[in-house]
């Protein structure tokens, strides 16, 4: 509450950012205590309301939310605009992993989240409103179903999305 005073163990939300080594022992572990993941996946290059939303809709299906960010170089091939990413990797991490839904962040070097899916294996994949079954990456759909992994598409929330973002900031 506000106001009051309320003693809780520190935090630092780095400790939430995964580097390559601990990736699987964290896995392991959630694994171990019978935890359901939700791995996602995406840029998150300027953070809006419409990734807080997804985010929490996307941690509210499992036990721990895992975010896979795609790297500088990885951004620059699946071109989204000169310029892009806004932000360095590090600085999307970071800012992702001080959100309360997310409980891990890990930048993946790959162009594709294949590596990283295969590596964490999720039991649910989500993904935002902006794609459906047949847009998505169809290679990673095909790995999380031989996985058995549960796919779920999470509304967006209309006329809030990055690219929208950067427009108005050009057209300002």
């Amino acid at each position: 509450m506000i106001g009051q005073k309320h003693h809780s163990p520190r935090m630092n939300f780095r400790e939430k950012i995964l580097s390559a080594e601990s990736l699987v022992p964290w896995r392991q572990r959630l694994r171990q205590s019978g935890q359901k993941l939700v791995a996602t996946n995406g840029v998150f290059d300027l953070l809006h309301v419409g990734h807080a939303a997804y985010l929490q809709a996307a941690r509210n299906l499992g036990d721990a939310l895992l975010v896979g960010v795609t790297c500088d170089d990885g951004v620059r091939e699946l071109n989204k605009g000169p310029g892009r990413p806004l932000n360095s990797g590090e600085d999307r991490a970071a800012l992702l992993a001080a959100l309360e839904s997310v409980s891990a962040v890990y930048v993946f070097p790959e162009t594709t989240a294949m590596k990283f899916l295969e590596t964490v294996q999720p039991d649910v994949y989500a993904k935002g409103g902006d794609y459906t079954m047949d847009t998505i990456n169809q290679d990673e759909r095909r790995l999380m179903e031989q996985m058995g992994a549960k796919i779920v598409i999470l509304p967006g929330i209309p006329g809030k999305s990055t690219t929208g973002l950067v427009r108005r900031m050009k057209e300002t």
